[in-house]
């Protein structure tokens, strides 16, 4: 606080007073155990589907993440992810079901815009910066990998 004027630092130091504490441990912990539950339920997916239906461990993620982007879908849609994100925090940003979340929103919230307009342009303004971010991160190892000659197997 340099160069404050007395009634300034008579205002930051009220507001300091009267500011919400946030619970920082409690919500880290929070976030930690639902992501992890999260991560949990995928792999419960994951073994239903090596065992139900004979997929290898390779083959079954696909379906997987399938199944997990149908129902944080379906959970947005019906309002239910939303309340449930107020609850478990940044335990909800778990990529795929987050990223599904935020998709499906965006689409939800701009649908009476029209479909191309609403819908489809909002919906790319926030899955093109994850396009170009993924995109330049494959292209910078595949650059590092191909510099130092390893080969993946």
């Amino acid at each position: 606080m340099q160069n404050l004027t007395p009634e300034q630092r008579q205002y930051q130091d009220t507001a300091q007073k009267h500011e919400i504490k946030r619970p920082v441990v409690a919500n880290c912990i929070k976030a930690f155990l639902i992501g992890g539950l999260i991560c949990v339920f995928g792999q419960a997916i994951q073994l239903f589907y090596m065992y139900q239906f004979d997929f290898t461990e390779k083959t079954a993620g696909n379906p997987t993440v399938a199944t997990l982007i149908f129902i944080a879908v379906l959970l947005t849609g019906l309002g239910v992810y939303d309340r449930f994100a107020q609850i478990a925090g940044a335990g909800t940003a778990v990529p795929v079901t987050g990223f599904a979340n935020s998709m499906a929103s965006a689409a939800i919230e701009h649908r009476t815009e029209g479909y191309v307009l609403g819908v489809g342009g909002n919906m790319f303004k926030l899955a093109g910066s994850v396009i170009v971010f993924g995109t330049f991160a494959a292209f910078i190892i595949a650059l590092i990998l191909n510099l130092t000659g390893f080969e993946g197997g």
